[in-house]
C-alpha cells in the first residue's frame, strides 16, 4: 500500500480526531491531562495554519487517514517548538509511514526553531524508542506547562 503525506485540510479534522482518539484509547490515555481533552483536537486545520505551526496527515490509497503529526509553537519559549499529536493507526505501524511523518515535521521545524520538544506517556514504549532513533533525548521535567499533565515522559531534540 502506498501512503501520501499532505497538509491537513478542513475536511480532515474529524477523521484525524478519530484516529487520535482510537490511539489514546489503545494506550489507556482517554482521560484528562492528555490530548483526549484538548479543545483544539477537532480544529487542526484552523490551528496549524500559521508560520511555525503545521499539521500533516497520512492517507492510504483509498484516501483513508491513517496518521498525522504536527509542529506547534511552544508557549513561552520562542526558539523551541513541540512535536504534537503524532499518532498512527495500529494497522500502519511498521510500514514506514511514521518515519515519513516525523521526517516531514522535523524538516519543517528546522526552518523556524532551534529545538523540538515533545511529551508522551511512559507506557508508549515503542514511541519512545522511535523518538530516540530520531535524536530526541529524554529530559527529567517538562519545559513548560502544556496542559498535558498526564504525559509523564518528555524529550528534547536539537535541530
Amino acid at each position: 500500500m502506498e501512503y501520501k503525506i499532505r497538509e491537513i485540510e478542513y475536511k480532515d479534522n474529524k477523521e484525524i480526531e478519530n484516529v487520535i482518539r482510537k490511539c489514546l484509547i489503545e494506550f489507556g490515555a482517554n482521560h484528562e491531562g492528555t490530548a483526549w481533552t484538548d479543545p483544539d483536537l477537532g480544529r487542526f486545520s484552523e490551528i496549524y495554519n500559521t508560520d511555525g505551526n503545521k499539521y500533516w496527515i497520512a492517507e492510504d490509497e483509498n484516501k483513508k487517514i491513517v496518521g498525522g503529526v504536527g509542529i506547534g509553537k511552544l508557549r513561552g519559549i520562542d526558539e523551541v517548538c513541540e512535536l504534537q499529536k503524532m499518532y498512527c493507526l495500529p494497522e500502519v505501524r511498521g510500514t514506514g509511514i511514521s518515519h515519513k511523518l516525523i521526517e516531514t515535521a522535523i524538516e519543517y521545524a528546522k526552518k523556524y526553531y532551534k529545538k523540538c520538544y515533545l511529551e508522551t506517556l511512559e507506557n508508549m514504549v515503542a514511541a519512545q524508542r522511535f523518538y530516540e532513533k530520531y535524536g530526541f533525548k529524554r529530559i527529567a521535567h517538562p519545559l513548560v506547562q502544556t496542559g498535558h499533565f498526564a504525559c509523564d515522559v518528555c524529550y528534547i531534540k536539537e535541530l
